[in-house]
């Protein structure tokens, strides 16, 4: 796969604001940087995206390790294994533009109830249920933020982008081994894929210079606004 130079440098830079908004908040890659790839090379979506994460949501992760929700974590994965593979069989037969609209609809209500509702602590089933519901998502689409975000939005800034940060990322290893299987991952798309990793080192690393500041009801209605946000892309790109 060959890209123009101007497609190149548009995906470098969705790619840099994309990995500082992830560092700052918790959320927001795949978000802000999958309009632009399908605009420009749609066969690179998902998986440059799950690719990319692994090391941002491992670099996130690890800089704020200390306030990590490892119950949530646990909870959350089981759930996410088990969606992966509804993920890939949706990927494979089911109409991609009911999805989208299924998707963006679901989100973007889901974001209005969350922010006119009064806080709120998931149990088991419901942190095992956000899991599934993103396994599903962001295998079949590449966009798996909106229902961690949800579910940590009353949590302190670090819980949350700690903790959303792991889940993504056991999430993404999953997603990209039974994408492989599936015959999904080619080399042409890893070969671009590799070729953006300086971007999303310079935009991750000037998150840190700006992460402590987002916390507090700050950052619930960023994760907020990012989720409504996110639904509404998807659902004008359906």
């Amino acid at each position: 796969m060959t890209l123009t130079t101007t497609a190149f440098l548009l995906i470098g830079l969705a790619v840099f604001i994309s990995a500082f908004a992830q560092g700052c908040s918790g959320m927001g890659f795949a978000m802000l940087s999958a309009p632009i790839v399908t605009l420009f090379a749609p066969g690179l979506i998902p998986v440059m995206l799950l690719v990319l994460m692994i090391p941002l949501n491992a670099y996130i992760g690890w800089r704020e390790r200390a306030a990590i929700d490892w119950r949530g974590v646990k909870l959350i994965s089981v759930g996410r294994f088990a969606g992966t593979f509804l993920g890939l069989w949706i990927l494979l037969v089911v109409n991609l533009h009911q999805l989208s609209l299924l998707i963006g609809w679901s989100t973007l209500i889901a974001a209005v109830v969350a922010m006119l509702s009064p806080s709120f602590e998931l149990g088991k089933k419901g942190l095992g249920l956000v899991g599934l519901i993103t396994g599903v998502t962001e295998t079949s689409t590449g966009v798996g933020g909106p229902p961690l975000a949800l579910a940590y939005q009353h949590k302190s800034g670090a819980v949350l982008r700690s903790t959303v940060a792991l889940c993504f990322l056991v999430g993404e290893v999953i997603s990209l081994i039974v994408l492989a299987i599936g015959g999904k991952v080619d080399t042409d798309t890893l070969i671009v894929t590799m070729q953006m990793l300086p971007f999303l080192v310079l935009g991750s690393y000037a998150s840190k210079f700006v992460h402590h500041r987002l916390d507090g009801p700050l950052l619930r209605y960023l994760v907020l606004g990012f989720s409504s946000i996110s639904g509404i892309v998807v659902i004008l790109q359906a």
